[in-house]
């Protein structure tokens, strides 16, 4: 394999970049005052499961997105509690509950004063920070496990310690170092640093259009597309692809006119940092799933390694598989991220983490591994993966979890979908169905919901999904 493979006879270089890597953006110091809500490993404490998507900008492109907050009730079980906006779809709880043994949380209403996806801003409304810091203080402390890291889940857990005087962690990053891991910009640095150049599509960040357009000009020779990417946007929301045939004729005033519409079309800040890069013309777009416990706990834990479900030509994240990726392809996967949680964890960050990647090249021959970029936080392939973990005992299954849309679901009740697909819904009590739903929220608006098809194979859970799920549901 080409690309940055470290062993663990590396990780010495690695603890002396992360040093130094950490010295350059003050993260010893950034943070300080939460030092002490930083999670310490053990879970003694009830959990509180967030799903604040509010820190990722550029979100209205997704009908329905504050329905994503009920995600958050998956990861919870007996004596936990999440937090939402919005009510959950009639039928939903007592489908967790009961058909997937998910256990009896405490479901705790957000009112945020300054839109529905703030969800940490709306625990601090009354009664809702009244019933945390009783929660807190009957439970003798209290874990905060959020979507990500960001400054409102960290001052939540502030605010509620000083009322309740007793300790409550947050399982996620700092904020200053869920934005290393998240920001496109600031990850690729790491990764360039730990891994080298050559683990990286070649990129350029830019905070002007003159300067982004020069880049992408120097990208022209030899390759077919170039993007241009917002730094801290997620599922491909925040990328704008450009075919170089269309663009190396243009001169300099069209060419920044182009560039110029494509940040508009982003709702891009004027001076905010842009990248420029190559776009690589590959179908294989592996992501690895970890886990990364504290620091000086527990090295970092790979819990799986998937392929992703993309859509159109700018391949936006609609599902995952796990890997059916040949076994080399897959450890050079491994020990490439792996230096990258080791670093982050050296870093600070906790919790959950995926990276995505690239096979590029003959993969027979001498396939290219490349990395992308980092998701510093829950989302939609550890979300599912986390949930068949859960109903499922033993080792995990194949299955293909994705989202499903059609208009004829629009308003569709989660109740009907359920009669619909009858007994092929997965039912945890006795280990049979096919399907696991999630995220149904969004079906009043969209008609669109989020599923697994669980089977034998790989090509039994596709067809599972594409062919039985249509016409389980009438569509």
């Amino acid at each position: 394999m080409s690309a940055g493979e470290p062993q663990p006879t590396d990780l010495d270089s690695i603890d002396t970049f992360a040093a130094t890597f950490s010295e350059q953006y003050a993260l010893d110091t950034a943070d300080q005052r939460l030092d002490l809500h930083r999670w310490q490993g053990d879970r003694r404490w009830p959990v509180l499961h967030l799903d604040d998507v509010s820190g990722i900008p550029f979100l209205d492109g997704i009908q329905g997105v504050d329905e994503y907050q009920h995600r958050a009730r998956l990861r919870c079980g007996d004596g936990d509690l999440f937090a939402t906006v919005t009510e959950p779809a009639a039928g939903y709880e007592e489908y967790c509950r009961d058909q997937l043994q998910l256990g009896s949380p405490r479901h705790i209403i957000a009112d945020p004063p300054d839109g529905p996806l703030r969800v940490s801003r709306g625990c601090l409304t009354p009664p809702s920070f009244s019933t945390l810091v009783d929660c807190a203080g009957s439970g003798q402390g209290l874990l905060i496990e959020p979507y990500m890291g960001i400054e409102d889940s960290w001052d939540l857990a502030a605010r509620i310690h000083g009322e309740a005087k007793v300790p409550v962690q947050v399982i996620a990053p700092p904020p200053a170092v869920t934005w290393i891991a998240n920001d496109k910009a600031h990850f690729s640095e790491l990764v360039a640093g730990v891994l080298g150049e050559e683990a990286l599509v070649l990129t350029r960040a830019a905070d002007d259009v003159a300067t982004l357009t020069k880049f992408l000009r120097q990208m022209f020779p030899g390759v077919q597309r170039v993007a241009i990417k917002r730094t801290r946007c997620a599922s491909a929301m925040g990328n704008r692809l450009l075919e170089v045939d269309q663009l190396q004729h243009l001169d300099d005033p069209a060419l920044q006119k182009v560039v110029e519409e494509a940040l508009l079309s982003m709702a891009w800040p004027a001076g905010e940092e842009v990248l420029a890069c190559v776009w690589e013309e590959t179908d294989l777009s592996p992501s690895t799933q970890w886990w990364i416990p504290p620091k000086g706990s527990a090295l970092p834990r790979i819990d799986g390694i998937y392929e992703q479900i993309l859509a159109g030509e700018e391949k936006l994240f609609v599902g995952s598989r796990p890997s059916t990726l040949p076994d080399e392809i897959n450890q050079g996967l491994e020990r490439q991220s792996f230096a990258i949680a080791y670093a982050l964890q050296q870093l600070g960050y906790v919790g959950r983490c995926s990276f995505d990647h690239l096979v590029v090249g003959d993969l027979d021959r001498d396939p290219q591994l490349k990395i992308t970029e980092c998701n510093g936080r829950w989302g939609g392939t550890s979300t599912p993966m986390h949930l068949v973990d859960r109903v499922i005992s033993g080792n995990r299954p194949p299955y293909r979890a994705q989202d499903f849309i059609h208009q004829d679901l629009i308003g569709v009740p989660f109740t009907e979908i359920c009669q619909r697909i009858g007994g092929q819904l997965f039912d945890a009590r006795t280990g049979t169905g096919h399907f696991l739903l999630y995220n149904v929220g969004p079906l009043t608006l969209s008609g669109k919901f989020d599923v697994i098809a669980i089977a034998e194979s790989p090509d039994e859970a596709d067809r599972w999904m594409t062919e039985v799920l249509p016409e389980l549901l009438g569509v």
